[in-house]
């Protein structure tokens, strides 16, 4: 077998069908986020599909404490949590978040990614005779975390209660159960029904974990998530986060009782073996969640800005989901249009907007995933309503009937 042509062949495929992907190289500008340099386009872009919801990854305290970690600490943790790589820093975080979700421990990890994979993979596969039920929409990480641990697995309707129900019902009473979902699905940008999830897991006897990514630093009175502003956290087993979007730097983490957190700390391979975070990373997470503890104005202005781009888009019938989340997916349905879309975007107005394709959404639904934040300005919005509305009628697609004026 030649196998450079076969990667070469699946690659072509790729690129026939409007799914491959280029990666802009972006340069992001400290204190003039969402502005970047982009290396391999137009010089000058503003980033439209960022994760950093906040731009907590350009604050001020954020930089100043990685600053100061660094110049105390250096540069990495020198080892796995268990041998060295246990900072001050890590025990310090930890407790932050703890106190943001209102549990007795925090666990941390190097992603959010890998704190679904080892914490769904450990707990599923250490309790015996336990069934996951997963909601049919969960991240990659969740669905590889439990496809690793080898526990039977059932799969629910995406956020149908009845359906939960009975898949519950259909399980031994006595069988050790773990619900996983998430509370703000990151393509649709929909909301789990955690309330009613909760009342099932209660009735079943069944524990709750709660993937709060999309969510941690957005809402809540102190940023902990959907669970938090809705007051149900006390009722979840695990609540788990990234550090990597509304925070501003990189990680992941769980929050739950004690003795879970010490469980999978012992048990889990994904935390056991890796190189612990930067001692600078956790300063700078520490310090986000320290500031989005007590200042509205950064959800406040995400707010106002989430809102002024969906009336723009009402106003001129472009296809978006309406959810009650921050994601605005506007729906294209056509891999090679949303490419093209997306390229010319860059290339002529200086936007950048990923396309979102399969296999990360089904093949038809095809879309642009904007993230408005608090620092883009009303000019950033008009550039990106203008242009968009140029290339919805250049490329032929259709559109909902406008909003009246």
């Amino acid at each position: 077998m030649n196998y450079n042509d076969f990667f070469a062949r699946e690659i072509a495929a790729l690129k026939d069908e409007g799914n491959y992907r280029e990666f802009a190289e972006l340069e992001r500008r400290r204190g003039a986020f969402p502005s970047a340099t982009c290396h391999n386009g137009p010089a000058d872009v503003t980033i439209w599909c960022s994760n950093d919801y906040l731009g907590m990854g350009q604050h001020p305290k954020v930089l100043e404490a990685m600053h100061t970690a660094l110049d105390r600490s250096g540069a990495g943790a020198g080892g796995t949590r268990n041998i060295s790589g246990t900072t001050h820093d890590h025990v310090v975080l930890e407790a932050e978040l703890a106190d943001l979700h209102g549990k007795e421990a925090a666990l941390l990890f190097t992603s959010g990614y890998v704190s679904n994979w080892a914490a769904l993979g450990t707990l599923a596969s250490r309790i015996p005779g336990c069934v996951v039920l997963s909601d049919a929409l969960n991240h990659a990480s969740m669905i590889e975390g439990i496809r690793h641990s080898k526990a039977q697995k059932v799969i629910w309707r995406h956020n149908d209660l009845a359906d939960l129900e009975a898949k519950l019902k259909a399980l031994p009473a006595n069988a050790p159960k773990l619900i996983a979902f998430e509370s703000v699905y990151s393509m649709d940008g929909d909301i789990a029904p955690i309330k009613e999830i909760c009342d099932l897991a209660d009735r079943y006897g069944a524990m709750t974990y709660l993937d709060e990514v999309h969510a941690v630093g957005l809402y809540g009175p102190r940023g902990g998530g959907i669970a938090e502003r809705e007051g149900l956290m006390d009722r979840l087993t695990v609540i788990e986060g990234t550090l990597g979007k509304a925070f501003g730097v990189v990680g992941g983490y769980i929050a739950a009782s004690a003795e879970l957190c010490d469980f999978v700390r012992s048990f889990a391979s994904g935390f056991i073996f890796t190189t612990a975070l930067p001692p600078c990373v956790a300063a700078g997470a520490a310090a986000s969640i320290q500031h989005l503890k007590t200042s509205l104005a950064e959800r406040s202005a995400q707010q106002d800005r989430v809102a002024t781009v969906r009336r723009r888009l009402e106003a001129i019938g472009l296809p978006h989901i309406d959810n009650p989340s921050h994601i605005i997916p506007v729906m294209v349905g056509d891999p090679v249009k949303c490419k093209f879309i997306s390229d010319t975007l860059l290339k002529e107005h200086g936007i950048y907007i990923q396309p979102i394709n399969y296999p990360t959404v089904p093949k038809g639904t095809e879309r642009l995933r904007i993230t408005p934040s608090p620092v883009h300005s009303a000019a950033d919005i008009d550039t990106l309503i203008d242009a968009l509305e140029d290339l919805w009628t250049r490329c032929q697609l259709a559109r909902r009937p406008m909003a009246a004026q």
